[in-house]
């Protein structure tokens, strides 16, 4: 069980390490829920460098939520071309559509509302109200999850749905709830760039020091 320190210690060196190391990518480069919003929509079952230029010409194309909801279904399916698992732009066109005839175009910050649209699931309700909104909500995709098995020695499936839980009150213990989206980033990149499924870049990492796995050398077993 690591300490209240070390969970501060954790969460400054993750934080140092993303500073210095993340990924240049438009969706970082602004705290526009919408945008924030495709970019996480786009990268379900999708990896960043196959998603990066749809999101691109998407946001060139519709550039508000409120140009979402106008355009035509079929445009928007056009847009998406590619990209498969179609119900992703179909739900988000369809929540736009909602949003801009009861919000007046605006994203909801606030879990319940952003929760119930079409499309939103947990992960994607965590992942834009912390980034965006600066919600002190906890994300545990496939990449957090393999940080937090490796880091925290956690034997449960990491691929089973009814092994989520233990994950997701792991990484609601760790969270620093004063950056949650930076956290939320930093930990999914280090998934992405570091500790990778095979052969982890374990000399790289910022946690190193506390990781359990690399401490009892038993990486590949998470």
């Amino acid at each position: 069980m690591l300490t209240t320190a070390e969970i501060s210690s954790l969460r400054r060196r993750l934080l140092a390490w993303y500073a210095s190391n993340r990924r240049r990518l438009p969706w970082r480069e602004t705290r526009d829920p919408y945008r924030i919003w495709v970019s996480e929509v786009m990268l379900q079952q999708t990896q960043v460098k196959t998603a990066l230029p749809y999101y691109r010409r998407f946001i060139r194309e519709f550039p508000t939520l409120r140009k979402l909801a106008e355009a035509d279904l079929g445009d928007v399916l056009k847009r998406w071309e590619g990209l498969g698992y179609y119900a992703r732009a179909r739900n988000l066109h369809r929540a736009a559509g909602m949003l801009a005839a009861g919000s007046g175009g605006r994203v909801p910050d606030r879990w319940d509302e952003f929760r119930a649209l079409p499309g939103v699931g947990d992960y994607i309700a965590a992942a834009v109200l912390s980034i965006a909104f600066d919600r002190p909500h906890a994300v545990a995709d496939g990449n957090v999850k393999r940080v937090l098995a490796r880091l925290r020695m956690i034997t449960v499936p990491v691929n089973r749905t009814a092994s989520h839980p233990v994950f997701q009150a792991e990484a609601d213990r760790l969270l620093d709830r004063r950056r949650p989206g930076d956290f939320n980033q930093a930990l999914m990149e280090l998934g992405a760039l570091v500790c990778t499924p095979a052969s982890p870049h374990c000399a790289r990492c910022p946690l190193i020091r506390c990781c359990g796995a690399k401490q009892s050398e038993t990486v590949a077993r998470y």
